[in-house]
């Protein structure tokens, strides 16, 4: 009884309580106009879709879309945690279960199911029990409110002997990543070669933080200053230009997310400290980024080689349906949603679960385990390869180095893996659980305190923590957050009381 009463839910306030009803039913009435039209255009252009599966990814669509509505409708903050995870819902619940039986587009190095839409079916039913939970569990508060905090100001002694520093020495460390290989076009092609890199996680964590931390200060130093806010074309160009530049730290070994991470990092700045981004601006973000994911991919599978011959692949990716990795179809389905592999889980854990036992918690285990130096824990657990593979392909298939599968599960699918299907809404009541705490702490930080400065990287953590899997989740935190964190804690001080969140 105790602990039931320090739970409590948010109700909407009551000077606006009228209005926020009204806005959400209209935004609600709105996501069941759109889903059930874009399903009548599906269910017209490809007769494989008539079937019941179709319903229940409906229903997800309409539970997740409300959200999306409400920040097309301009009811929240462009980069409101509730709109941004809704429009990112909308392909991820909705978009892609249908897109994968329109294209005809599967996994495909396992043995199907018979029927792929039963099993995305009974996967779309859990999800939308998830997302229902999710809508729930993100307006709980446990505990009393907190006591009042300090906010984070800038020292004006320490920021830019700290920021020069940081810099300087980040710099550094990637100009001695490129001599060690060579200079750029031999870091190039160790990368091509494959595992050249191993045992550089910790150096890129510093060398890589370049472009962030200068950002972060850069913004900074144009508030001190007090400059004129800077025009939508000289924001473009450094954009750009950050752009360029995280290539130049990360993004030439391969890792597309590093730069599309950090750019979406950099566009929130933009919005919290310098001037506001609008709806237009981010939809035309998100078509740059996926022309990027997509001519990235080609960079991704054989490096410049790739690239040069992008326009041929990208024809024959046509020709075999876009079952090349590096096609469109591919980045959408494959980079931005999980229906598939979870759908395919899900039928293992039914059909046959006496072919692998559960994790029982060990993937998070050697998630965390990620943070401990090999050296210092040689024998360290294993992540969720193991129970990944063993998931996929029978207890006793995985062979370390041999036989191992790289498959990314998401939240549910990670979920089932370690504890089977009613482990599912616990999952989904975690992950709305800390992203009310998260948009809690930006409305907490709005009252001029430098943490803001943080939230597009919490934001996009929200989304990592739906599609990726703990290792993702612990590697995402420590090698994007850990310095731009510390440089922030270096060069603020705490001033002035704030309220309880």
């Amino acid at each position: 009884m105790l602990m039931l009463s320090r739970v409590k839910i948010e109700a909407p306030r009551s000077d606006t309580g009228t209005r926020r009803m009204t806005g959400d039913y209209r935004s609600f009435l709105i996501s069941c106009y759109a889903c059930l039209l874009a399903a009548t255009g599906f269910l017209a252009l490809q007769p494989n879709l008539w079937h019941w599966f179709v319903i229940p990814v409906l229903l997800c669509g309409i539970a997740i879309g409300t959200d999306a509505v409400d920040w097309l409708r301009g009811k929240s903050d462009p980069f409101d945690l509730f709109g941004v995870i809704g429009m990112l819902g909308v392909h991820y619940f909705f978009l892609a279960p249908l897109l994968h039986v329109h294209w005809n587009i599967w996994m495909g190095e396992v043995s199907p199911p018979d029927d792929w839409r039963e099993w995305l079916g009974y996967l779309s039913i859990f999800n939308f029990i998830g997302i229902m939970i999710y809508r729930i569990a993100r307006n709980v508060r446990w505990g009393t409110r907190r006591k009042a905090a300090k906010r984070w100001v800038v020292n004006q002694r320490a920021f830019l002997p700290v920021w020069f520093a940081f810099l300087a020495a980040t710099l550094a460390l990637q100009l001695i990543v490129y001599a060690r290989f060579g200079g750029i076009g031999g870091y190039i092609q160790s990368y091509t070669e494959g595992n050249a890199f191993q045992g550089f996680g910790i150096v890129f964590m510093f060398s890589e933080s370049f472009p962030i931390v200068l950002a972060i200060g850069a913004a900074l130093l144009l508030k001190q200053k007090n400059v004129s806010v800077p025009g939508w074309a000289v924001l473009f160009a450094a954009l750009t230009a950050f752009t360029l530049l995280q290539l130049l730290f990360g993004g030439l070994r391969g890792s597309r997310s590093n730069t599309l991470w950090s750019l979406f990092w950099a566009v929130g700045i933009i919005h919290y400290y310098i001037r506001p981004v609008t709806r237009k601006v981010i939809l035309v973000g998100l078509c740059f980024t996926f022309l990027f994911m997509y001519i990235y991919g080609f960079y991704k599978d054989q490096g410049l080689e790739g690239l040069s011959g992008m326009l041929n692949r990208s024809a024959a990716a046509e020709q075999d349906g876009g079952q090349h990795k590096s096609s469109w179809r591919m980045t959408l389905l494959g980079d931005l949603a999980r229906s598939d592999i979870q759908s395919y889980v899900l039928y293992r854990a039914v059909r046959y679960p006496d072919e692998y036992g559960y994790a029982y918690g060990s993937t998070y285990g050697g998630a965390l385990a990620l943070l401990v130096p090999q050296f210092v824990w040689p024998d360290k657990p294993p992540t969720k390869e193991k129970a990944g593979t063993e998931a996929l392909f029978g207890e006793g298939s995985h062979v370390p180095g041999r036989f191992e599968s790289s498959r990314v599960y998401g939240l549910l699918g990670e979920s089932l893996i370690n504890f089977g299907i009613w482990s599912i809404p616990a999952a989904f009541a975690v992950w709305g659980f800390i992203i009310g705490a998260i948009r809690r702490l930006s409305e907490a930080w709005r009252h001029q305190d430098v943490r803001l400065l943080l939230l597009p990287l919490l934001i996009n953590l929200c989304f990592v923590l739906l599609v990726g899997d703990s290792d993702n989740i612990v590697f995402f935190i420590v090698k994007s957050g850990f310095m731009p964190f510390l440089f922030l804690w270096l060069v603020t001080k705490r001033d002035e009381r704030l309220g309880g969140l």
